[in-house]
């Protein structure tokens, strides 16, 4: 998808092609579309992943991925340090260590997908 126009027709040629479900890859482009990508998702009734959390919140079935806002912050803090005079090569290298599943159950229900009780017990976070 490169443009807000090829959003619906994308996602309805997946459907069409058989798929069961989507896992939306973030870019700056789906991100700012996040809204009328998860509104066509749930218009098809595809079940779609997402990796940033914002998605569900904007109305995505569901979301796993790393509280960005969080890396974001150490980014900030990794950069104060170089600019501080720090080496570069002597800060370790980071990866998240944590991950956040939301389950967005309003749009499960419109589109009557039941999610299992095993799965909500481990959501960091249910929208309703």
């Amino acid at each position: 998808m490169r443009s807000p126009e090829e959003i619906a027709p994308q996602l309805e040629a997946s459907k069409v092609a058989g798929a069961g479900g989507l896992a939306i890859l973030e870019d700056p482009f789906t991100f700012s579309q996040r809204t009328e990508i998860a509104a066509a998702a749930s218009r098809l009734r595809l079940p779609a992943i997402y990796g940033y959390r914002e998605f569900a919140e904007a109305g995505g079935l569901m979301s796993y991925g790393t509280d960005h806002g969080k890396q974001w912050r150490r980014g900030a803090e990794i950069i104060d340090l170089i600019l501080k005079g720090g080496k570069p090569a002597d800060i370790p290298v980071e990866q998240p260590t944590t991950f956040e599943l939301v389950i967005n159950l309003k749009t499960a229900k419109a589109s009557n997908i039941t999610v299992p009780a095993t799965i909500l017990v481990r959501a960091d976070k249910i929208i309703e």
